[in-house]
């Protein structure tokens, strides 16, 4: 057997390679399979097999990719849409955030304190620049107004900024 491009035990030799570097999603795979000139009617069937061997596992993506997002301190909005866009179904990036059981303002809360220091922000300005950041991380605003007021029973407290 020739190892060309086009031929499917070069297909799934490719993929192997590919999946012995990290988890892939099936779209992932079938995008850099692309690349190196394989046709997808090559490609599909090579990754069928793959998948039913349980070396191509899109749910052991997901857990692998939430866990890896999580200690680079991104948020759950982030994580979803990286997902997403790599081709996972939401369903599955879905029941993957869930089976982290993170509590996502208490990890707000230690990016926050990483980036910035553990003492709450000084004025509205700071708060708002702050909470920006976390957005940008992929928090939800109610997750970074809750790790930027400093409080874990901030509804009671208020923001600090309001104190003075």
């Amino acid at each position: 057997m020739s190892e060309e491009p086009g031929d499917e035990p070069a297909a799934r030799a490719a993929a192997l390679r590919l999946l012995a570097r990290r988890e892939h999603t099936r779209r992932e795979l079938l995008d850099k399979l692309a690349q190196r000139g394989f046709a997808e009617a090559q490609a599909a069937p090579a990754l069928d097999a793959l998948a039913e061997e349980g070396l191509l596992d899109e749910a052991r993506f997901a857990e692998a990719f939430v866990r890896s997002r999580i200690q680079r301190g991104h948020g759950p909005v982030r994580i979803e849409q990286e997902m997403r866009r790599r081709g996972l179904p939401g369903a599955l990036a879905d029941e993957a955030l869930a089976a982290a059981e993170v509590d996502w303002q208490a990890q707000a809360r230690a990016v926050r304190a990483q980036r910035f220091g553990a003492q709450p922000p000084a004025g509205r300005r700071e708060v708002q620049r702050q909470a920006q950041f976390l957005q940008r991380r992929g928090f939800t605003a109610e997750q970074a107004r809750a790790a930027t007021l400093g409080a874990e029973d901030d509804d009671e407290k208020g923001p600090v900024w309001a104190e003075r």
